[in-house]
């Protein structure tokens, strides 16, 4: 299956994918995921349905993945030496205007999942599960050095109240989430609950 894959992308060069992907991206803010429709990708970047289903199977591959690509390199990579640190360095990746427009992709996103089984199952494999281990490994390193206790049940949270803080922003307070915002999260939720 993987050769498969893997010849199949071929034909795609990186930069026209990187074009896919953003288009992808464009129409998801643009109308959400119900509204996003293969034959509108294919005209929005004067490509061929087929050529789309060809290269991603389905709707619900082709959006994960362009999600999954428009995010930077993952969490694990990151390493100040103090979880704080390692933390406000994840904030520090994106600007407040990039914040913005992934919290609304986030809060449609979170909507569609529910509604289809196909893309919760693929949204899990390729975007939730790598971020789950990416930040295991960051708190994971935090108890190494002896930040966190092994046994702090709110270990088993920290995906949630991150994620929590991105969504409920705008929820909440009417505001989009910002570096600012999440850094004053972390340090009086997160980091408290871990016992740093």
């Amino acid at each position: 299956m993987a050769e498969v894959t893997m010849t199949r992308r071929s034909r795609i060069t990186p930069e026209r994918e990187a074009e896919l992907y953003d288009a992808v991206l464009d129409l998801l803010r643009e109308v959400g995921y119900d509204g996003l429709t293969m034959d509108a990708v294919a005209a929005r970047t004067r490509s061929s349905k087929a050529t789309l289903y060809r290269q991603w199977g389905s709707k619900p591959r082709l959006v994960v993945e362009a999600l999954r690509i428009q995010k930077s390199e993952g969490f694990d990579v990151i390493d100040t030496g103090t979880l704080r640190g390692d933390f406000h360095a994840m904030i520090d990746r994106g600007d407040d205007c990039q914040m913005e427009q992934d919290s609304a992709l986030i809060r449609g996103m979170a909507t569609a999942v529910h509604a289809d089984p196909d893309l919760l199952r693929v949204f899990r494999e390729r975007i939730i599960e790598p971020e789950l281990a990416e930040l295991d490994m960051v708190v994971q390193r935090a108890v190494a050095r002896g930040e966190v206790r092994a046994d702090n049940p709110a270990v088993d949270y920290v995906l949630h109240m991150m994620l929590g803080a991105f969504v409920a922003r705008t929820l909440i307070d009417d505001r989009p989430p910002n570096q600012a915002y999440l850094r004053d999260y972390i340090d009086a939720v997160i980091l408290p609950a871990l016992d740093v």
